[in-house]
């Protein structure tokens, strides 16, 4: 997986390319398509957590080889709930 971070979107010093990596590399992350009412959705969300446990929401783009984040930040205590719940369902 090949992350783009050129020009990016948003601040990352708040949340480094490091931590977004990882986020994505966690084995109990979560990719969701949004459901959009016209079907062209071209935006995921990645819910995973880093190798120091920080738990990333990622809104991101990919054409299926190269990854370009738009936005990232700690997941809330809902999405976290939700990270929770789905990798509970799965085991």
């Amino acid at each position: 997986m090949e992350f783009d971070w050129i020009d990016a979107p948003f601040d990352l010093k708040t949340v480094p390319p490091k931590e977004i990596e990882e986020s994505f590399e966690d084995p109990f992350s979560l990719r969701i398509l949004p459901d959009t009412p016209d079907g062209t959705a071209a935006r995921y969300f990645n819910l995973g957590k880093s190798m120091s446990g920080r738990p990333l929401l990622t809104v991101f783009w990919t054409d299926g080889r190269l990854y370009r984040a738009i936005y990232s930040r700690e997941m809330t205590s809902e999405e976290l709930h939700f990270y929770d719940r789905k990798n509970m369902e799965l085991m």
